[in-house]
This record gives structure tokens, sequence and C-alpha cells, in this order.
């Protein structure tokens, strides 16, 4: 049996829309799908505007842009997050400030974040992982108390909610991804979602190169021109079109990927304590994103991979920390984040994709029970050589089975 970590979703629908593409000979942005899509996602998350953009990494680089930051200004922001949340600020010269996350959500933790704050802070960026949402009440509070600008990487969090409320609602920006990799998506693919009224123009802007060209159709001007930075953070008509058959379909995607994530917990729930797997907080509704557990250490977690992949299984880590990330070459060396550390050297993902036969799900459980078994055993009878002898034979009889 081989199973792969992901297994990118496709409907069934997308030649048709993509068919139709071809057939208006309508290629680049702002065409029908792209409108399609944006109209739904405001829809759905109740934002101001929604622009679709090639990749998450687009949104954030706007988001970057929309804050107006300059050098020596800060963002605080978590270290468990991927590159891109990070460097879209980093472009733009700012300090970055890390804060640790929780325990539980693996989330920025909000109870240490207004101890981060200085006269320079203009920005706290927050990341959903996994979909499961930051604890907004206290973020909103501490944003509006210091007049921060708010900005949500929801890219793992499409259809998540927070006590009734769609995440990417919350802050004054938000960015969603379309990577294969996600629970929708169009290859690579993103957006942005605005909430704050005052940079809902701004945003149309940015996204087109810097020009005016919003003026130029509304007919106020009879020319568009460059008026600001910006790039091409337009989605294209064929990645919309791609994309436009799995956002109609996102409920019923998040739902049978949630079947498979309580399939995996209740499969697990008697082999690894409740602290080792997912923990939703009350009042979260969220995706099914991913499924993951904590090891005892970074060591276990590195014979656990090897084992499953020995087992026809492709699991993986996440996050490695940024600020420890070689591009900084050392600067964050006096930074001490315990919980980000440990998280980021125990965590491991399983695969976790649309219609996948629970039969997959019963096997990769059955394999990470008898490695924890065998594992445990181990320890139990460290001091005894003949007892270690035999579950040596015993680990080396399942490698050689399968």
């Amino acid at each position: 049996m081989k199973i792969p970590f992901n297994k990118p979703l496709v409907t069934g629908k997308e030649a048709e829309y993509l068919s139709r593409v071809i057939k208006n000979g309508k290629f680049s942005g702002d065409g029908e799908f792209t409108q399609k899509c944006s109209e739904i996602l405001q829809q759905e998350t109740g934002c101001l505007k929604a622009i679709m953009t090639p990749s998450c990494t687009a949104a954030l680089e706007m988001a970057g842009l929309l804050c107006n930051l300059k050098a020596g200004d800060e963002i605080i922001m978590p270290s468990f997050a991927f590159v891109t949340t990070a460097s879209a600020f980093a472009q733009r010269g700012v300090d970055i400030v890390w804060c640790d996350i929780r325990e539980d959500t693996k989330n920025i933790d909000e109870k240490k974040i207004e101890p981060l704050i200085t006269g320079r802070t203009k920005a706290l960026v927050i990341l959903h992982y996994a979909g499961v949402a930051c604890e907004m009440e206290a973020i909103r509070e501490i944003c509006r108390k210091h007049r921060l600008i708010l900005v949500e990487d929801a890219a793992q969090a499409i259809g998540c909610r927070y006590r009734g409320v769609p995440l990417g609602k919350f802050g004054d920006l938000a960015t969603l991804s379309f990577h294969e990799t996600k629970n929708i998506q169009c290859g690579e693919g993103g957006a942005l979602l605005v909430n704050n009224s005052k940079m809902v123009e701004r945003a149309q802007i940015l996204r087109d190169k810097g020009t005016n060209r919003i003026h130029f159709n509304r007919g106020a001007v009879d020319k568009y021109t460059w008026v600001d930075l910006g790039s091409s953070f337009l989605m294209s008509e064929l990645q919309a079109a791609f994309l436009y058959p799995q956002i109609l379909e996102l409920a019923e995607i998040d739902r049978n990927r949630l079947e498979t994530y309580g399939l995996y917990y209740r499969l697990l729930a008697d082999v690894l304590p409740p602290a080792r797997l997912p923990i939703i907080p009350p009042g979260i509704t969220h995706n099914g994103h991913m499924f993951y557990i904590l090891s005892e250490s970074h060591q276990q977690r590195k014979k656990l991979i090897e084992f499953l992949d020995k087992n026809g299984v492709m699991a993986v880590f996440h996050y490695v920390p940024l600020h420890r990330a070689p591009f900084w070459k050392g600067k964050y060396d006096h930074i001490s984040l315990p919980v980000t550390d440990r998280v980021s050297e125990s965590l491991l993902r399983l695969p976790l994709f649309y219609n996948m036969d629970p039969g997959e799900v019963g096997y990769i459980t059955e394999k990470i029970s008898l490695f924890f078994h065998t594992s445990y055993q181990k320890e139990f009878f460290r001091m005894s050589p003949s007892a270690l002898s035999e579950t040596d034979r015993l680990m080396k009889a399942i490698d050689e089975s399968y």
C-alpha cells in the first residue's frame, strides 16, 4: 500500500469551465470566473472586497504594501509560520518581533503579544494554524487599544469560523491560499480579503501594477497610468475557472475532510494522550485541513517518519521556526520561543485529502499504534538485554513483512 501525503482535489467539473474560458478567448484576470470567485468569497466571508491573486504569497505582499510600513517600523507575528507570511513584510524593511505560540492550538499566544508592543509597532500578523482560529476577541481588543493594523493569514482556514464569524472577517486584511495542498485549489492561487474601507480602492490599484486602471474602467479618466507601487497581482481566468467549481462545493469538501479528521481522532485517542492530538477550543469551527500528532522528541519523530515510509505512508513535519532561519544569519539567536521550538521539533502531519478511503486511515493509525507500542516496550525493557533483543526481533519482522 502506498498512501501519499496529499492528493490535489479535482471535482470533475474543472474541464467544463476551462473549456468555457478557451471558447471565450479571455485568459487574463478580471474575466467571468475571476469575478464569480470574488463574489462568492465576499458573500461567504462578509469582507468588503475579495481580490483574487495568483498565490497567497501575492496576497500577503499586497498586504505588506497596504500597511504602509517603512524601515524601522515593527510588526509582531508568530515564528511558527510559512516563510512568505514573514517575507512579505520583511520586504518593506521592517523589524519583525517574534511571538511564541500556544501549546493547544499552535496559534500565536494572545497573552504574550502585549508585552512585545513598542512605540514602533504598526501591525500584528496572525496565522490560523490548521484552520483553527486564533483567540480573536482578545487579539482584536489588543489591536484596537494600540491602534495596530491586523492581518490574518487564513491560508489554511477557508470556511472556518470563530464564534460563528468567518475567519478573514476580523482583520483589516486577510489572505487565503488555493495551493494544491489546500482544501480547494487551482495549483497556485490566493485571495486578499479587504475589510478596512480605507484600503479598498488602493488595493485594486496595487493589484493592477500600481496603475489607476479602475478609474479608467469607470470612465473617470481618459487613460490610465502609474500612480502607486504595485505588481501583477491578478489571478488568471484559467486559475479562476479551475477553482470555481471547487468553491461551489466547499461545504461538502470540508464535511468530507472533517469525517476523515474525526476518524483519525477516534482511532488514535486510545494510542496517544489528548495533549498529543489536535485540540479545538470551544466556539471554533474548523475545516479538517490537517491532522497532526505530537511525538515525544525530534528523534522519535524522525524514527516514526522512517517507520511509516517503510510501510508506504508519507507523513511530513511542518514549519521550521522562522526566527532560526539561515536568512537572518543569527540575528535572532538571543530569542527564546520554547513552545515554538518544541512544537516544530515534534509535530508530524498525517495524510489527509478529499475522499480519503477510511481503510487508509485505519492502516495508518494501525502502524502508528504499532510503532508507539513497540517504542514503549523498548523503553520499558531498556535494562533487560533479552527483552530488548526480543523487541528488536519483532520490529525487524514487522519491517520485513511490508
